[in-house]
């Protein structure tokens, strides 16, 4: 059963941690956040799922008709099988929701980014700007070959041209950025575990606010990129955009937070390096002991096998 305790803890670690990327969104610089909690995220997710894979395969072994068509002399040995089994059907079962939900998250994303890329190849573009003629307010940067800034006439409407200027830059710094990859990379981490959402949200700050500080930049005034912000999330905040997930745009996020960031940026205290340390440590534990128990669960199977012994 060692190997097997070993396997949860990769499922129990997330559940730990999840409070941990809130604050590493809100204390960590973006770009440093979004390195920290993309990598650890992918780590928790993977490893999550190599050990209910491994759950899985455990409880299969266990069956004598199982065992025998995986070549093994003997049903793999468990001190318990009224444990085992009923831990490797609620893996059954984990794995199962999480591929059921990301395959129709997945297919909804496409239809939205296809409509989405529809419109914007039947409108004409100025470099990679391209508007669309809408009574919603909506702005958006748009991935693909090549990349685009989708903008409504309404969001252009409520804007000046210094506020335009900022948040075409904000949208840029996301094609620039290929914020669109690490967007989506969140949603499937957050499919995987259920305690990855916390840092699906925390990403998603995080992307924002690092093309807040590229646009920030951009124009050379803080006070002006902070005030774009705000009236474009004002003007579309009533309106419905149908665009995917994984499309940042500047009215997403926690506008008050990110506004506040620009007005008034936070020092960066000490304590934001323990916190980005702690997940470090976090993912890294999680990698080890499922390593180590998918090693020695593998080791019990070719024992079985009668190829090693013990």
């Amino acid at each position: 059963m060692t190997p097997l305790l070993l396997l949860l803890v990769p499922l129990l670690l997330p559940f730990a941690a999840a409070q941990l990327p809130r604050h590493a969104a809100r204390r960590l610089a973006p770009a440093p956040a979004l390195c920290v909690l993309t990598a650890s995220s992918l780590a928790l997710a993977g490893t999550s799922v190599i050990a209910l894979g491994t759950l899985v395969i455990a409880g299969l072994l266990t069956l004598p008709g199982l065992a025998a068509l995986g070549e093994l002399i003997h049903p793999l040995h468990t001190p318990s099988s009224l444990l085992v089994l009923p831990v490797a059907a609620a893996a059954m079962g984990a794995l199962a929701i999480s591929a059921w939900t990301l395959t129709r998250w997945a297919l909804r994303q496409l239809r939205a980014f296809r409509s989405a890329t529809r419109a914007a190849d039947h409108r004409p573009t100025a470099g990679d700007l391209c508007v669309i003629d809408s009574p919603h307010p909506d702005a958006y940067a748009l991935p693909g070959r090549p990349n685009r800034i989708v903008v409504t006439t309404a969001m252009l409407r409520s804007l000046d041209a210094a506020e335009r200027d900022a948040l075409l830059a904000h949208e840029r710094a996301h094609n620039q950025g290929r914020h669109h990859y690490i967007l989506a990379a969140a949603e499937l981490t957050a499919h995987c575990h259920p305690a990855l959402r916390e840092s699906r949200t925390a990403i998603r700050l995080a992307v924002e606010r690092a093309a807040d500080e590229c646009a920030a930049r951009a124009t050379g005034d803080r006070r002006l990129t902070a005030r774009a912000i705000a009236r474009a999330a004002l003007a579309g905040h009533a309106a419905h955009s149908t665009r995917p997930d994984f499309v940042p745009a500047a009215t997403s996020g926690p506008v008050p937070q990110r506004v506040a960031a620009l007005l008034t940026p936070a020092p960066r205290p000490r304590a934001a390096r323990w916190i980005a340390l702690l997940i470090a440590c976090c993912a890294a534990l999680s990698v080890t002991a499922g390593a180590i128990g998918a090693i020695t669960f593998h080791h019990e199977v070719e024992v079985a096998q009668g190829e090693e012994s013990r």
